[in-house]
């Protein structure tokens, strides 16, 4: 049967109504989430109870929790050091009288420094044109805040209270609200732009308690895991359940982060302000970003078959006609994609079902058919398409326009649907 009878659009995927930030999913804004509830749906359909879930680019965990509340152990990887600190908060069980005690003693804290109108001194970290994004007296306010949070000994509390200080830090900078990229307000706007830290702090911190209750409520008595293993150059996450990974369930990097989603620069400040490596390297370090500056890229890479063979190498065929470099960025994407899929195919068991949630992004007018790219990639070990679903995009946090042609003032529309490529091993693979 042709991919293309299999692909469909439906409507009941769009959850235009629906809560996205119920449980610990209310943690912390991130680009390009996925929402919740294609993760639960895809978990009842092809879920079951004590099986294992991968998400090999986990983001803030929303798959690996709906797995916790189904009732499937579940293992996520991420390069980013920020969104593996989100995910393993959401995920982690904190006794709440445990964590009442800390939030007290630090809202004691918070009000007598209120009341005497003083922030005490605290060591203001190294970090690079720091007095360009935050005010002279937010800096001390966050270095308070940061000391603070390095004397919190139980380790789950304290990156629970971390995860609210990283969203805050992003809030209360000089950064362009509603914009992933690192771009500072008008100078018009800082004059007026006085945030209340503690209240901004306080009111994370209430918001997330909530959420944390609720998911505790619900959550089943599974194993987690959040893997900082780059499946792209090979590496394979732990722990490897016996017989390999029943599901995967995620939403890949709609393109490298230089040109699409900045990942890396959204974190950055928050990353910096905590203390976690490689702040401004992410964005390099994400697929495609450490291949597409070369004059030449290693083509034949896929086995069996290479990227020439794929559905998109007419289209970046199409793209060199008009612009090498962006050919080779795009190439480079895909080569990185192609080597994460097979790291994945490698931990999987031999009736394991995936679902990647993607975007056919549009480069120099070309839309390039990432859908069609898995399907290819996942059909070299043993799986054949089972269906396409399209779906609108009405609530996911990503840029609205972007810089196809890269001149000053020219703009299109970004992606508004997305494919959910649902593939299944129906023969045995052997595994290498």
């Amino acid at each position: 049967m042709s991919t293309v009878s299999l692909k469909y659009k439906d409507e009941s995927w769009d959850f235009r109504a629906a809560d996205t930030k119920e449980y610990t999913h209310c943690f912390h804004t991130y680009p390009a989430m996925m929402i919740p509830q294609i993760a639960r749906k895809l978990i009842k359909q092809y879920g079951k109870e004590s099986g294992w879930l991968l998400d090999p680019y986990c983001g803030t965990g929303t798959s690996l929790v709906e797995a916790s509340l189904f009732g499937m152990h579940s293992v996520g990887c991420d390069i980013n050091p920020l969104v593996r600190l989100i995910a393993t908060a959401k995920l982690t069980p904190i006794p709440l009288q445990t964590l009442d005690r800390e939030l007290n003693r630090l809202n004691n804290q918070l009000f007598q420094v209120e009341f005497s109108e003083k922030i005490p001194d605290a060591p203001i970290p190294d970090i690079l044109n720091l007095d360009y994004w935050f005010s002279s007296d937010l800096i001390r306010y966050l270095a308070f805040l940061r000391a603070w949070m390095g004397d919190v000994e139980d380790e789950a509390v304290r990156n629970f209270i971390l995860v609210a200080f990283s969203e805050m830090v992003r809030e209360v900078s000089y950064t362009r609200t509603g914009e992933f990229k690192l771009h500072r307000m008008p100078a018009q706007k800082l004059e007026n732009f006085k945030p209340d830290v503690f209240g901004i702090f306080r009111k994370k911190l209430n918001r997330n308690r909530q959420g944390l209750a609720a998911f505790m409520e619900k959550r089943k008595s599974v194993e987690t895991s959040v893997s900082d293993a780059n499946t792209a150059q090979g590496e394979l996450p732990l722990p490897r359940p016996l017989g390999g990974y029943d599901l995967v369930i995620t939403s890949p990097p709609y393109g490298d982060s230089q040109t699409t989603v900045a990942y890396g620069q959204f974190s950055r400040l928050s990353a910096e302000w905590i203390g976690l490596p490689n702040a401004r390297k992410i964005d390099g370090l994400a697929m495609g970003g450490r291949h597409s500056g070369r004059s030449e890229l290693p083509i034949a890479t896929l086995p069996e078959r290479t990227l020439m063979d794929s559905p998109v190498s007419s289209d970046i065929e199409k793209i060199r006609s008009v612009d090498e470099k962006r050919a080779r960025e795009v190439s480079a994407f895909y080569i990185d994609l192609g080597h994460s899929i097979n790291s994945v195919a490698k931990m999987l068991s031999p009736h394991a079902t995936i679902c990647y949630v993607v975007g056919n992004r549009r480069v120099k007018e070309v839309i390039l058919p990432t859908d069609e790219f898995v399907i290819f990639a996942f059909c070299q070990h043993g799986f054949s398409h089972k269906e396409t679903i399209v779906r609108n995009i009405p609530n996911k946090r990503m840029p609205k326009k972007n810089s196809p042609s890269n001149i000053a003032g020219e703009t299109a529309t970004t992606m508004n649907e997305e494919n959910i490529v649902v593939c299944q091993r129906t023969t045995h693979h052997r595994n290498f």
